[in-house]
């Protein structure tokens, strides 16, 4: 017969609460444009020191409406939008060829904010993704050589021997895959969301107005506040 331990009683999900209690977001408090003011925010959030401030969860859907996300590293924003980089035959891209719509989420918990972009997927020129992979680390170079990007593998030494035998086939230059690249988000909308007390958050979106208007264009776009 076994005694329960007291201190291995699993925590209760619904007494987990966080107070809202680090700021309030009014419309004066951001720039007229979605870039300059995700900028700023993403700003504050690398001089808060928060691991991976470029760090967003994408949600993609395939042809059937089936969603699916994951985390995924932003290398760009540009009067164009929202940009990262992947294998171009994953499961997220398969599902921007068949669905050409995501949003993305930037979790900054510790600062009780986030901002969520709803919008369309493109992809970026060949030229573009050759420049940003040249200025990967060598073993992020042979990284995106050696994974099959979701795709069922029997074990880890399936991707160890792959990496190293890579290591040795490149021991220079390493050339870009023709299935990487990137793709780049252009916005629909951008809504910034700051925690309150109460759970009445407040929360600001940027809603496109011009159809082709650019990210940083205060023309092309017009700011309401939305109930928590």
């Amino acid at each position: 017969m076994s005694v329960e331990n007291p201190e291995s009683t699993p925590t209760r999900l619904a007494d987990l609460r966080v107070h809202y209690d680090q700021g309030h977001l009014e419309v004066s408090d951001l720039p007229a444009d979605p870039l300059a003011a995700f900028t700023g925010w993403l700003e504050d959030a690398v001089a808060a020191g928060l691991a991976e401030p470029n760090a967003m969860v994408l949600a993609t859907a395939d042809q059937t409406g089936q969603p699916s996300s994951r985390t995924v590293l932003l290398k760009n924003a540009d009067e164009r939008g929202f940009v990262f980089y992947t294998n171009l035959q994953s499961r997220k891209s398969r599902e921007i060829w068949e669905n050409p719509h995501a949003s993305v989420v930037f979790p900054w918990f510790a600062m009780h904010r986030q901002i969520c972009v709803v919008g369309e997927v493109a992809p970026i020129s060949r030229t573009e993704a050759q420049e940003y992979f040249n200025s990967r680390p060598r073993e992020s170079k042979l990284g995106a050589w050696a994974s099959e990007q979701s795709t069922v593998i029997a074990d880890r030494s399936i991707l160890d021997n792959r990496f190293d035998e890579l290591s040795r086939r490149y021991p220079d230059s390493i050339e870009m895959p023709d299935f990487w690249g990137g793709w780049l988000i252009v916005a629909n909308t951008v809504e910034f969301w700051q925690g309150r007390p109460s759970r009445l958050h407040d929360r600001l979106r940027f809603h496109r107005t011009i159809n082709g208007g650019k990210l940083n264009d205060p023309t092309a776009w017009a700011i309401e506040r939305l109930s928590p």
